[in-house]
């Protein structure tokens, strides 16, 4: 007998010291945060206690107010997470446009130069087959020069096709009488750029006459991969590196984001290991009834709330308490707590227009009893074989 009503007693303390961890039901619960957070401000790293948001029509208002906070504004928060959590210098922005120009030939191009009616002046086959096939174009040097029989020597490098041509006729003017002549680059070798990271396929993409941008430097690339992460492209170019939203350029059609490449860049596309949800809790089960905690990926850098209670199961019709649903949040060292009492289904209207953030945390609390129903479960094996020897109260759960 009296090791039972001690048994009652150590119950009694456990759930009394338990009324605060995650999980009990607390009536009415706290506005404030039980735990400090760090929280930074004005570059400078603090711990306090957070204040719990309810969300409302009036907070989705404030929200909406504020264009970033839609997908496509130039200062999501899911433009920033990236460089936030890889500590990168990134630069927000494209660099600065630049006109097209004409393509300068450089070291390792071949050229082909064909004299007309001169075969001799002109490759093996003459102006019918190409220096690249040939195998004997004129090939420009490292110091960016090529030698033509009677013209000598011939600076190609850092000057156009026409430039190239003008020097050869003035200076073939003197051999031959009304010189005709046509240069072409054959082949393309001496500009390149890097594609890397989440592309079908990854490598060198050489910079030819006709101008290369982002969009197609990934298309020749084979597109990005469904793990990619559209709105983080990385150009890095001199020692710089820029951020390209190839998102805003397909459906936002900002065509800004089509930057025109130059040797030496290099385009990385990163994967959107960064756009994660988690959602932890009693959510629905896989059919045993047990919860499962679900990682979920933001689609194009965008996701709500009630999408990531969807898309998580559901809140558990048994062991749920739709009253008590928090968004924990911690990205980019602003720390928040919002609740969402969705009690009525009506508020999963306002679910619907509360943006998620890159690793917010969805909570869903559990129904108030189901904490004391669990511990009974556990010590009720312990209670019945003490009943075996000893006459005294059988401990029941609480029925909701």
């Amino acid at each position: 007998m009296k090791l039972n009503y001690l048994i009652f007693i150590f119950v009694s303390m456990f759930l009394s010291g338990c009324s605060l961890v995650p999980g009990m039901h607390m009536s009415p619960f706290s506005d404030e945060s039980s735990t400090e957070m760090p929280v930074t401000e004005n570059d400078k790293t603090a711990m306090r206690a957070l204040n719990i948001q309810t969300i409302t029509a009036q907070m989705i208002v404030d929200i909406e107010k504020d264009f970033n906070n839609r997908s496509l504004g130039p200062d999501n928060v899911a433009n920033h997470y990236f460089d936030y959590r890889i500590g990168s210098k990134t630069i927000k922005g494209t660099p600065v446009k630049e006109s097209y120009d004409q393509y300068k030939v450089g070291p390792r191009d071949i050229l082909n130069v064909t004299v007309w009616d001169h075969p001799e002046l002109t490759i093996p086959a003459g102006e019918f087959r190409s220096s690249e096939r040939a195998g004997n174009g004129n090939v420009v040097g490292e110091d960016g020069t090529f030698f033509f029989p009677y013209a000598g020597i011939i600076k190609a490098g850092g000057r156009t096709v026409e430039e190239i041509r003008k020097e050869l006729t003035r200076k073939l003017s003197k051999y031959i009488e009304r010189v005709q002549l046509d240069v072409r680059v054959a082949s393309y070798r001496s500009q390149r750029v890097y594609v890397t990271g989440e592309v079908k396929i990854p490598g060198v993409q050489l910079v030819q006459d006709i101008p290369l941008t982002v969009l197609e430097a990934i298309n020749n690339a084979g597109g990005v991969t469904s793990e990619s992460d559209r709105r983080n492209i990385t150009l890095t170019r001199e020692n710089k590196s820029y951020s390209i939203n190839l998102l805003a350029l397909y459906e936002g059609g900002d065509t800004s984001q089509n930057v025109m490449l130059k040797h030496g860049d290099i385009l990385n596309v990163p994967d959107r290991q960064f756009n994660k949800i988690f959602v932890l809790g009693e959510t629905a089960g896989s059919g045993t009834g047990s919860a499962r905690s679900r990682t979920l990926f933001m689609n194009k850098g965008r996701m709500t709330l009630t999408e990531a209670i969807s898309d998580g199961g559901g809140a558990d019709q048994d062991e749920s308490d739709p009253a008590r649903i928090f968004v924990f949040r911690g990205g980019l060292g602003k720390s928040q707590i919002f609740h969402l009492d969705a009690k009525s289904p009506d508020a999963l209207i306002l679910a619907d227009r509360f943006p998620l953030q890159p690793r917010d945390i969805v909570y869903i609390n559990r129904q108030e009893g189901r904490r004391w129903n669990q511990i009974i479960d556990q010590i009720r094996p312990t209670v019945d074989l003490l009943n075996v020897f000893d006459a005294s109260p059988t401990l029941s759960p609480i029925i909701k």
